[in-house]
């Protein structure tokens, strides 16, 4: 039943929708054979509080997740909302990813220096999902620049920001999720 109803929805139709949910802007980075290696991915979402766990989604097709998974390890960048030309540059192919970009090292990958926050992680699971992958990771580290500082936000097909000044509309309250 479920192939079905994926066959009959277009894939342009598919990402303008889902392009309607507003997502941060990361990389995904790790120490490969000594070398920094990195890709923009926005798919990055909590999974679990208790252990500590994320996800993020890279394509079947990408020939940085390869590397990734052989490290055994990444690390999240969050971008701030001034990083839209790096966030691009981390999205392309056959470039140096990390020419003119500030980063240290850190145990589980490069930090970009500019990121609003940094998640280590270990690579827990990794499940197949169509054209790509689910990979789980296990939180061993976090840390945040400056709680002041706006992210990087992609809504619609554009690059934005959330300014931290505005109130909130609701109260976290009880959860039930």
């Amino acid at each position: 039943m479920a192939n079905e109803i994926e066959l009959r929805i277009d894939g342009d139709r598919f990402r303008d929708v889902l392009g309607h949910l507003p997502t941060g802007v990361t990389v995904v980075t790790a120490h490969h054979r000594g070398v920094p290696v990195g890709m923009s991915s926005n798919s990055v979402t909590s999974v679990s509080l208790e252990p500590p766990m994320i996800l993020f989604c890279p394509a079947k097709a990408s020939l940085t997740w390869p590397k990734i998974r052989e490290s055994g390890s990444f690390a999240v960048n969050i971008f701030a909302a001034n990083q839209e030309e790096v966030s691009r540059q981390f999205s392309l192919v056959g470039v140096d990813r990390f020419a003119g970009v500030r980063w240290h090292a850190r145990a589980a990958g490069p930090a970009l220096d500019d990121a609003v926050a940094w998640i280590e992680c270990k690579i827990d699971a990794v499940h197949e999902a169509g054209d790509h992958f689910i990979v789980v990771g296990a939180v061993t580290h976090l840390d945040v620049r400056d709680a002041d500082v706006d992210p990087l936000v992609f809504f619609r097909g554009r690059y934005g920001s959330f300014t931290g000044d505005q109130p909130s509309v609701t109260s976290p309250g009880d959860r039930d999720s």
